[in-house]
C-alpha cells in the first residue's frame, strides 16, 4: 500500500517528496507520513488503498473487508527544516546503507533468501492460477542452508506457512504433499531437492485466519526479507513508501548495484558495499567494503572502481532513473535479485548501467 501511494503521487509529480507509512489491522487502515506534492492524493487515497488490497487477493473471506473498511488519512507535508537539505541536493536523512552481491546464485544473491522469495512467489502462482485450490494470500517461508567456507552445500530444512480455506486441514498428509510437490520441489529444483529433505508446513496445524484480520501489518516491519535475508547487513531504514531523495532507499539500491558490478567484473566473488550519509550533505560520510577473503585483485583497485560510480543523492536518482512510478513491484518478493524490467523497473539490477570497467 505504501508503494502504491508513492507510485500514484510520482505518476503525477516526479519531484514529489513522499514518506508514506501504513498501518492495517482488522478493518482499519491508517495512512500516515509526509507528502509534499503539486498533486493532492487525498481524493484518490481511498481507491488506491482498496484496489491495492484487492490486487493482493484479500477480501472479506480471506482477511479484509474491502467494502466495510475505514481508510484514515493522516498525512502531512514534509517539514521545512528537512526540505532545506534536500532542496540543495543533500541526503534526506542520515543513515547507513549496505549493498551485497555473491556468486551463490545466478542473480548474485544469497541462496537462502533467493529460495525463500521463490517459494512465496510460487505460492502466489499456484494460488492465482488455481493449480492448488483452497490457498489464501497470506504466506511466508524460511530456508535453512548449510555452508562450507561461505559456499552453500546443502539445504537443511524448508518452512512454508500458507493460509488456506477451512476445507483444508494443515495436518492432512495430502495438503502437505501438495505443498511439497507444487511449491517446494519446483523452486528447489534438482540441484537442491532431495527426498529426505525436512519440509515444515504450517507448524501450528491450522492457518485459516490471516491477513489484517489475523495480524497487524506495518510498513517496514519485514525489512530483512526486502534485502538479503540476514546474510548481508541492513542499515535499518525501510524502503517502501519513500521517494528516492530518501537515501534509505536510493543509496541502498546503489550499493547493491555497485556490489553487483564488482562481482560481475571479476574483482571479487562476494562483496558488501557500505555507504553512510549525513542529512543535507551531498557526499557520503563513508564509503567502505568487505570481500570476505574472495577478492581477486588489490583492495585499492576495488575501492577506486566503487568510487567511479555516482554516490551523491541526486546523481544516484538520475543514474538509476528513480523519479518514476516503479515501486509497487518491489513491495513483494524482494527488492534485489530481480531481472530489470522492460518498463524500467529494477534498474539497479542491470550491471551494464555504466561503461566504466576496471
Amino acid at each position: 500500500i505504501s508503494d502504491a501511494v508513492l507510485d500514484r503521487v510520482l505518476a503525477h509529480d516526479p519531484e514529489a517528496r513522499v514518506a508514506c507509512e501504513v498501518l492495517i489491522t482488522g478493518t482499519t487502515v491508517v495512512v500516515a507520513g509526509e507528502i509534499t506534492s503539486s498533486y493532492d492524493i487525498g481524493p484518490d487515497l481511498d481507491d488506491v488503498v482498496r484496489n491495492t488490497v484487492a490486487e493482493i487477493g484479500y477480501d472479506r473471506q480471506t482477511g479484509f473487508d474491502l467494502e466495510g473498511a475505514r481508510i484514515l488519512d493522516r498525512t502531512q507535508r514534509q517539514a521545512a527544516d528537512i526540505a532545506l537539505g534536500v532542496d540543495t541536493g543533500g541526503a534526506g536523512d542520515q543513515g547507513l546503507m549496505f549493498g551485497h552481491a555473491a556468486r551463490q546464485t545466478d542473480t548474485l544473491m544469497p541462496l537462502p533468501i533467493t529460495l525463500a522469495h521463490g517459494l512465496v512467489a510460487r505460492q502466489t502462482e499456484v494460488r492465482t492460477t488455481g493449480e492448488f485450490p483452497g490457498l489464501r494470500p497470506d504466506a511466508k517461508s524460511q530456508v535453512t542452508v548449510e555452508y562450507d567456507d561461505r559456499e552453500p552445500v546443502r539445504i537443511d530444512s524448508v518452512l512454508v506457512s500458507t493460509q488456506h480455506d477451512p476445507g483444508w486441514d494443515s495436518t492432512d498428509p495430502a495438503f502437505r504433499e501438495q505443498v511439497r510437490d507444487l511449491i517446494v520441489r519446483p523452486v528447489l529444483g534438482e540441484r537442491w531437492w532431495r527426498d529426505d529433505l525436512e519440509v515444515k508446513v504450517n507448524p501450528t496445524g491450522r492457518f485459516v485466519t490471516g491477513g489484517p484480520e489475523g495480524d497487524t501489518g506495518l510498513t517496514g516491519r519485514k525489512i530483512i526479507v526486502d534485502t538479503y535475508g540476514g546474510w548481508g547487513r541492513h542499515g535499518g531504514g525501510a524502503f517502501s513508501g519513500k521517494d528516492p531523495t530518501k537515501v534509505d532507499r536510493s543509496a541502498s539500491y546503489m550499493a547493491r548495484h555497485v556490489a553487483k558490478r564488482v562481482v560481475d567484473a571479476g574483482l571479487a566473488d562476494e562483496i558488501e558495499v557500505r555507504l553512510s550519509y549525513a542529512i543535507g550533505e551531498r557526499r557520503p560520510t563513508a564509503v567502505s567494503f568487505a570481500t570476505f577473503g574472495t577478492a581477486q585483485t588489490d583492495d585499492r583497485e576495488i575501492d577506486a572502481f566503487i568510487r567511479t560510480h555516482p554516490l551523491q543523492p541526486l546523481e544516484i536518482i538520475d543514474y538509476l532513473d528513480l523519479r518514476r512510478p516503479i515501486y509497487v513491484p518491489t513491495s513483494s518478493h524482494g527488492h534485489f535479485g530481480r531481472p530489470p524490467g522492460e518498463d524500467g523497473t529494477f534498474t539497479w539490477e542491470a550491471v551494464g548501467r555504466r561503461d566504466t570497467r576496471p
